[in-house]
């Protein structure tokens, strides 16, 4: 059996995109100012992709799958970047937090992720079972193809 630190990242969070579109896209939805915010004080445009939130989503169950728990505060600083200050030198900046919250309360609806007290989140034996099972599938496609650079994975 894969684990998700076997396979190639953006393989393995496309796949999981279309995963969480075609099984949660009843309940796992976009909020209405979604098209309009920037993702931190660092960016200049908002997302140029109309399925960000889904992507963000599955960034997010890969980073709990990785981290083990996390909380919102560290999410924010994984997702921030450098602030553009003109000829100042660029600073830290940590991405928007009601984007992060909103996810983490989505995936908690659907219960692929759940809340430890004074910890964070962690994802639930649901959420690391799709996963798993997303990263192998992932695995046996980049095993058939015949792709020299992925032949590590």
């Amino acid at each position: 059996m894969s684990t998700v630190n076997l396979v190639p990242v953006n393989e393995f969070i496309k796949a999981l995109t279309e995963e969480l579109r075609k099984n949660f896209s009843d309940t796992i939805k976009s909020p209405p100012w979604a098209d309009f915010v920037k993702t931190g004080v660092h960016k200049s445009r908002t997302p140029t992709q109309p399925d960000w939130w889904y992507t963000r989503c599955a960034s997010v169950l890969r980073k709990l799958y990785v981290k083990n728990t996390i909380g919102v505060s560290r999410l924010r600083a994984e997702y921030g970047g450098g602030k553009n200050r003109g000829s100042a030198p660029i600073q830290a900046r940590s991405g928007s937090g009601s984007i992060v919250r909103k996810i983490l309360q989505e995936l908690e609806g659907v219960g692929l992720v759940e809340k430890k007290e004074s910890e964070g989140r962690k994802l639930t034996a649901k959420g690391v079972s799709l996963l798993d099972r997303v990263a192998h599938r992932v695995r046996s496609s980049v095993q058939k193809e015949a792709i020299p650079e992925l032949r590590k994975y």
